[in-house]
């Protein structure tokens, strides 16, 4: 992960900073920076979404291809990740440098997706034992500026939520072979609920506090972070510890009433950002990359 080397004079202002509850950029430590979201950013995926926050960009591709059912859940589709770690984001992506952390972060989202509530599988089966979706879900990574996690996870949610998969029928003749058509209608499609689709917040603990969206200058004075998947609804749906240093069960629990409480607030904007730039409809200024 992109890292940046502080002095302990600077060390200790930041933290000092944060005990009283004031960041060098002047927010509190439950504030996040200013979150820039557009959607269809890319023409030839299923959906797409590019999120900046700070100075952490991603672009996600959703792209969904039919294929067939895993052998234990027979009547669901299914997602795939992949994360591409751009040399461009830092220099410490050259050559192979992002493989470990576009793994962890791959891993991190199967685990988060690893269940029924947050997307609703079954509306991927297209034919039970034999044909489904798969969406295949890009995570490119254009710039590191701090707090990948959440900023990822919000990417991925305004991607599936841009996400149009075409609609299929299925024609059966009298020998009982099955025959799959295609709708031509770009306007017939099905659409993914991404209510339940749970995002990140990760809690750096500074000093004897836990700040939200840290910088890249806050990550370097943290020794422990926790990340927090929550609902809109605000329930957790799983943790994991990163760092090298420990957390106390109190801590914990503390980071955890935050993180709850921070994410049912992040879930709300989202949503609302999503459906406001959704009415304009397709008539909509795009700023893409050259915004």
């Amino acid at each position: 992960m992109a890292s940046v080397a502080l002095s302990e004079a600077e060390k200790v202002y930041i933290v000092h900073g944060v005990q009283e509850d004031l960041r060098v950029d002047g927010r509190g430590c439950e504030d996040y920076r200013c979150v820039e979201v557009e959607t269809d950013v890319v023409s030839n995926t299923s959906g797409s979404a590019r999120v900046k926050l700070g100075h952490t960009d991603i672009l996600v591709g959703v792209k969904a291809e039919m294929g067939t059912p895993k052998l234990e859940k027979p009547n669901e589709g299914y997602l795939e990740f992949f994360v591409d770690c751009s040399a461009n984001a830092t220099p410490e992506f050259e050559g192979r440098g992002g493989d470990d952390l576009g793994t962890e972060i791959a891993n991190t989202l199967y685990r988060i997706f690893n269940n029924k509530s947050s997307v609703d599988l079954k509306s991927l089966c297209i034919s039970p034992r034999e044909h489904c979706w798969i969406l295949y879900v890009d995570v490119l990574l254009l710039e590191c500026g701090g707090n990948l996690f959440d900023t990822i996870c919000i990417a991925v949610k305004a991607a599936l939520f841009n996400t149009r998969i075409p609609r299929v029928r299925v024609l059966e003749d009298e020998e009982g072979s099955k025959d799959i058509e295609l709708s031509d209608d770009p306007y017939d499609c099905i659409r993914l609920s991404v209510e339940n689709v749970p995002c990140i917040v990760t809690l750096c603990k500074i000093g004897y506090r836990h700040v939200v969206d840290a910088t890249l200058q806050e990550e370097a004075c943290s020794l422990a972070s926790l990340l927090v998947s929550v609902t809109s609804t605000g329930v957790v749906t799983c943790m994991r510890k990163v760092g090298k240093g420990s957390l106390d069960p109190e801590s914990i629990f503390e980071m955890m009433e935050t993180g709850k409480r921070v994410g049912k607030v992040l879930h709300a904007s989202l949503q609302s950002v999503l459906h406001k730039e959704e009415s304009l409809g397709p008539k909509r200024p795009k700023v893409g990359f050259l915004g």
